[in-house]
């Protein structure tokens, strides 16, 4: 059985709502003024909400790769502050603090670190929760750090991070999907908690 086509019926006016004699048309020529000094507000709010839309896409582009191995790096050491919050250090042992704040007391600290090993950078099993005295202050405590590590991940992986050397450049669009990768991850995380 076939069908008649439909014709489409004209549209209604957006401001008197009065039927519309052509297709395709928005508002009644009469109409115009009245609509627009109506909705001047709400064309100049959208206007600003795609100009700030264009001007932020337009900052993205412009990133060089140091900002975005920085905002990576700050999106994953985050996710693995959070990630290791009730664990002890993995250097000392001691217990998590009670503090709460930005780091709360813990750094992800490098069992390789970033300057012999830039392709562990963004690896889970290179990055765990330490206190600030063994990072920052007791230069990692590497020993205690592998025998910490070893008890936590398996020898099998520790000896697999200590064999990964070959050379890494990361992209531009391997960066962003790191960063919002982690971001993402931390906010699961978050929210689960």
């Amino acid at each position: 059985m076939l069908r008649r086509p439909m014709t489409p019926k004209p549209a209604r006016c957006k401001h008197c709502r009065q039927r519309l004699d052509r297709l395709g048309e928005k508002l009644h020529q009469a109409c115009v003024d009245p609509w627009l000094s109506a909705n001047r507000e709400k064309l100049r709010a959208k206007a600003v909400r795609a100009e700030k839309r264009q001007d932020r896409a337009t900052r993205e582009a412009m990133k060089r790769l140091p900002d975005l191995k920085r905002e990576a790096q700050t999106a994953f050491n985050a996710w693995i502050r959070l990630r290791d919050a009730g664990q002890p250090c993995i250097s000392c042992g001691a217990p998590p603090p009670d503090l709460s704040g930005l780091h709360a007391g813990r750094d992800a600290g490098h069992y390789r670190s970033v300057g012999s090993a830039p392709q562990l950078r963004y690896h889970a099993d290179n990055v765990h929760g330490q206190c600030v005295a063994c990072n920052q202050w007791g230069a990692g405590k590497a020993v205690e750090y592998r025998t910490g590590l070893i008890a936590r991940i398996g020898l099998a992986r520790v000896e697999a991070l200590e064999c990964t050397n070959e050379p890494r450049k990361w992209t531009h669009d391997e960066l962003r999907g790191i960063r919002d990768e982690y971001r993402a991850k931390t906010k699961a995380l978050k929210a689960k908690s």
